[in-house]
């Protein structure tokens, strides 16, 4: 065990982490938001394109070879009238963007105020289609669209397992990818992302026939999550947003939440400095416990008025049905909430196995072949972006107190015949400039970044690391942290083993001495210099080894990113901020930027080796405050961004709703009307590196901005 010493370090302070908000959930009260100024604010016009169904989010945009556009209905309330009661994908039948590089190809569509407009999805032009809904009859009749199901072909629901489970079975269709298999773009495979735990991703076979309406093929559909191969790999959890790569596959992005090993602005220094981990340990060090969601719960009883936010905790339902997906015997009886009352100790996943970014070679194969790229780090991944290089890959970790990462590949991705060959180099961002840490309103500040290189390694390596792991259970959790014998006295056995985790950490999975020494080898000897045995520390916990070395693990929900098809130098990378709060504006941190709890979308121009080195903002959202003449018209808590063919960005909502008039999300146009993104002439691909001068700030509507009362 390393002798611990007390360490100066870059990160932020244990107090700081006591009294940040809780990730992922409305952090502002409008009677105490400050008027931040230029919040709204657009650089170019922004236009709502679909108003969708009341309690749905807009997830996983993506538009056709011919202009149509696409997305999921998520989640939407049960007590709107079918159709849009029920989560499915849809697009906009008898509508095409024009691609031209102008906004006036689609008719704004109006704030939804009745019932029967809050209760459908909208569009000023096209009618809303769905091509699929959550729980279809699919693959012959052996599957439902969305539903995972156990080795032997049992459907995980509540119904058939004991355990909590990460959101209702097929509710969350996220990401949507078509791959085309013919010339024209009228035939192939759309991939859906379906954001539960057990994962899971869907492959629907479509056809566009000669009036260019869309059909699907539900009979020969499959969830690619039921095949051995999937499940060879361990299976997924979480699957949110995605990317579709270069080299025409669909790469799925793993938002897996219950990651942090410390909770919001805390390193692993603080709990050294503290001498225990109380009040700063967060959800990976209880991935193993037995009902692992119930930590929450289990911590406030044990501490009361001490007791903390476990960042993440509520990542940990689903866990258990993610292990009987596995193949883990059930076990049998269950406590009056549905848990189960007994350990699993036979067959449990290992949390290194997820968090990564997914790539499905093979598309248009009778299974799809699924790989993770384990190199590009473990995170909450929101969404991928890789260049037109097919060696630089931005990514977007979700949550609180995360950060935007970004792999090098030593050579383009699809060159390796084995993908387990890819070696590369992980990279954590650095805030660099002092108008970023001065109490300035956010659209006036651009973000100066450098780049931390973490480590290097090919992915076959992290694959090892991670294999060490896989034969840890719930049963190791007990017998590993308490004394008491489990099967005599399991409450007594529980409640000691989690106080002994709190104490000193999990010591299952990489432990904080790991962490610690990496870091000081880092410090003193470089990237390059640290022992063989701590090289898996940032790839398998970057979020901990990126605080520990001064890294800007500052982003509030970094939800998007994304940049036009074929981008080259000069042209831009969008990354969506969904909340500008928390970190980004305490007196914490390189970051300490005015609040504004509506989020930003910034832009970065790519450099000559796909660099970007300065995040633009320009869309910020409104304050918390504001009332419904402005956030009426105004992008709130942006998700996904996806850059169409022109340079236009489609922006979608997640939203808190602040003060609206009405209780629905909204995709957005964004036409950022000057220079790269677009390239010369609306281009895109041919960014000229100049921006148009008469562009100034204006407000949500594109018009002047005037100060709000």
């Amino acid at each position: 065990m390393v002798e611990f010493t007390r360490r100066k370090l870059m990160a932020t302070s244990v107090a700081a982490a006591l009294g940040a908000s809780v990730s992922g959930l409305a952090t502002a009260e409008p009677s105490d938001d400050k008027n931040t100024p230029q919040a709204p604010f657009v650089k170019g016009e922004l236009k709502r394109f679909s108003s969708t169904a009341f309690g749905a989010e807009v997830t996983g945009p993506f538009v056709f070879s011919d202009g149509t556009p696409l997305y999921s209905l998520q989640h939407p309330s049960p007590d709107n009238p079918a159709p849009y009661d029920t989560a499915g994908i849809g697009y906009f039948k008898d509508f095409q963007f024009e691609m031209d590089g102008n906004n006036d190809d689609f008719s704004e569509v109006s704030t939804p105020q009745t019932n029967e407009e809050q209760g459908r999805v909208r569009s000023g032009n096209g009618d809303y289609t769905f091509l699929a809904q959550a729980g279809d009859e699919i693959n012959g009749g052996a599957e439902l669209l969305g539903v995972t199901q156990t080795p032997d072909g049992t459907n995980i629901t509540q119904e058939n397992f004991a355990g909590t489970q990460y959101g209702d079975p097929a509710t969350n269709p996220d990401c949507n990818e078509f791959v085309a298999t013919n010339d024209a773009g009228t035939e192939g495979y759309l991939f859906t992302n379906w954001e539960n735990s057990p994962g899971n991703v869907s492959r629907i076979p479509l056809s566009q026939a000669e009036d260019g309406s869309w059909e699907a093929d539900l009979d020969n559909a499959l969830n690619v999550a039921n095949t051995d191969a999937f499940r060879s790999i361990g299976g997924t959890r979480i699957n949110c947003y995605g990317d579709l790569s270069p080299w025409d596959t669909m790469i799925s992005a793993e938002e897996n939440y219950a990651h942090p090993r410390v909770s919001l602005t805390a390193t692993v220094g603080d709990i050294v400095e503290q001498g225990t981990g109380k009040g700063l340990v967060g959800a990976n060090h209880f991935w193993n416990r037995p009902n692992p969601g119930s930590i929450q719960e289990a911590v406030d009883g044990y501490y009361g008025d001490e007791s903390w936010f476990v960042q993440g905790y509520w990542a940990l339902s689903g866990v258990e049905f993610l292990a009987y997906y596995l193949g883990a015997e059930a076990p049998s009886g269950a406590d009056e909430e549905g848990n189960p009352t007994e350990p699993i100790g036979d067959v449990y996943p290992n949390p290194y196995r997820y968090g990564y970014f997914v790539d499905f070679r093979e598309p248009a194969a009778e299974t799809p072949q699924p790989v993770k790229y384990y190199v590009m780090g473990r995170a909450a991944w929101e969404a991928p972006d890789i260049q037109t290089d097919e060696r630089t890959v931005y990514g977007c970790s979700d949550g609180d107190s995360k950060g935007i990462y970004k792999f090098v590949a030593d050579e383009a991705i699809s060159s390796y015949d084995d993908p387990m060959d890819i070696s590369g180099t992980l990279y954590a961002p650095k805030v660099t400039n002092e108008e970023a840490a001065k109490k300035n309103p956010p659209a006036d500040v651009n973000l100066e970044i450098e780049w931390l290189e973490l480590g290097s390694a090919t992915n076959a390596e992290v694959e090892e690391w991670i294999a060490a792991y896989d034969d840890v259970t719930q049963v190791e959790y007990l017998e590993t942290h308490a004394e008491t014998d489990w099967q005599a006295d399991l409450d007594a056995a529980l409640e000691e083993a989690d106080r002994e985790v709190v104490e000193n950490g999990n010591q299952n999975y990489i432990t904080d001495e790991e962490i610690i020494e990496w870091a000081d080898q880092y410090e003193s000897e470089g990237p390059a210099g640290v022992d063989d045995d701590l090289r898996m520390v940032p790839f398998l916990e970057p979020r901990a080894a990126a605080k520990e070395i001064g890294a800007t693990i500052e982003f509030n929900k970094a939800e998007g990113v994304d940049s036009v098809e074929g981008a080259g130098p000069g042209d831009y990378v969008y990354f969506a901020i969904s909340e500008l709060n928390d970190d980004l504006s305490n007196d914490v941190g390189d970051v300490q930027l005015e609040r504004v709890d509506g989020g930003v979308v910034y832009r970065a121009k790519l450099e000559d080796d796909y660099n970007v080195s300065t995040l633009e903002p320009v869309i910020v959202g409104p304050d918390g405050s504001d009332p419904a003449a402005i956030a009426d018209d105004a992008l709130i808590n942006v998700d996904n961004v996806y850059v169409m063919d022109d340079g236009r960005v489609l922006c979608c909502e997640d939203a808190d709703q602040f003060g609206r008039s009405y209780s629905n999300d909204c995709m957005y146009v964004y036409d950022p009307d000057d220079g790269p993104g677009k390239g010369n002439d609306g281009n895109p691909g041919e960014g000229n590196g100049e921006d148009n001068p008469g562009n100034g700030p204006k407000d949500a509507r594109g018009c002047g901005n005037e100060d709000d009362e």
